[in-house]
């Protein structure tokens, strides 16, 4: 009998069908629970077990999550999840934008002013109706660093090849007020943008013109701050409070330490910042020193600031649009 005869000649191997990946025919003596027929008190001390906080899986128990030893596992998925979806959409560069969530665009400022006018009229000795009119008035005057960061969203946004390249893109802490107008300039033609929010322990809504694939929530500021400067290829800071002095000087502390590779800093509304911090007077005193003025510039439109980044980029030898040509 030749070799290919005794081959033919075996019987065929009983290959079993693959089994279901999750049923069973029969069930596994822990899919059941115990019989009240053997216990009668069974049953519900089973229920007390499955309803117990230390039955919960770990990852879906959020009191678990929420206690301060779990404080290092937060703070990973804080960073991770924003981390992985930028990634994966691909967004390579930011330009970052902070300024007041208070200057509104301009019609809304004119407003305002409107409403307080005619309630001073029916109450002419309200002293909280009259500072509450100038500042009203002060913010319809910065109103028009709305328009400017509108303008300057949309510059970014056009930089690209379309709606769908991810490369350079706006970002901003996802509010109301300048960040929304920067972020509204990069909806207006079309670009994605960025919005990072944080938990805070009052309602707050994110901005209309974010889109919903970028827009974040944060926990930590800290991790938050990572994530503003993680791919900034710029930071423009436009008049603002607290939130903008706090991002802004972390960011010339960087800088100026050179924990961060230098990157353009840009100060929108030059009487603004000159009125807000003296630095003439912090060089003078010194605790800066005269180069740290050199870590920003002023500027007052939306084509100033763009093209200074422009330019600033150039001569560090590393074009900005280069990368956008990848």
């Amino acid at each position: 009998m030749s070799e290919d005869d005794s081959e033919k000649s075996k019987p065929a191997l009983a290959i079993p069908t693959p089994p279901h990946p999750i049923h069973r025919h029969e069930k596994l003596p822990w899919q059941t629970p115990k019989s009240p027929e053997e216990d009668i008190e069974a049953q519900a001390r089973t229920e007390r077990l499955l309803q117990s906080p230390s039955y919960r899986q770990a990852d879906e128990d959020i009191d678990f999550l929420g206690q301060d030893e779990s404080r290092g596992i937060r703070l990973q998925l804080d960073y991770s999840k924003p981390q992985r979806l930028l990634n994966q959409h691909g967004v390579h560069h930011t330009i970052v934008v902070f300024g007041s969530t208070r200057i509104m665009e301009p019609a809304a400022a004119t407003r305002r002013v409107e409403e307080l006018q005619r309630a001073l009229l029916v109450s002419p000795q309200s002293a909280d109706l009259k500072r509450r009119l100038m500042v009203a008035q002060r913010i319809q005057a910065k109103s028009q660093y709305y328009q400017v960061a509108r303008d300057f969203g949309r510059m970014v946004g056009e930089s690209g090849r379309g709606p769908e390249d991810c490369r350079l893109v706006v970002m901003t802490g996802g509010g109301p007020g300048i960040m929304e107008a920067a972020n509204r300039g990069a909806f207006d033609c079309g670009a994605k943008n960025i919005g990072l929010n944080i938990t805070l322990p009052h309602e707050q809504y994110p901005n209309p013109y974010l889109t919903p694939e970028f827009c974040f929530r944060f926990h930590y500021f800290a991790v938050r701050k990572m994530h503003f400067l993680l791919r900034a290829k710029a930071l423009v800071a436009f008049p603002g409070g607290f939130g903008t002095f706090d991002e802004l000087f972390e960011t010339l502390t960087l800088i100026q330490t050179r924990t961060m590779a230098p990157l353009p800093v840009i100060l929108v509304g030059q009487q603004y910042w000159q009125q807000a911090v003296n630095f003439d007077f912090l060089i003078a005193e010194g605790v800066i020193d005269l180069e740290d003025k050199e870590l920003f510039w002023f500027a007052e439109t939306a084509q100033d600031i763009w093209e200074g980044i422009l330019r600033w980029h150039e001569a560090n030898g590393q074009p900005l649009l280069n990368h956008q040509a990848c």
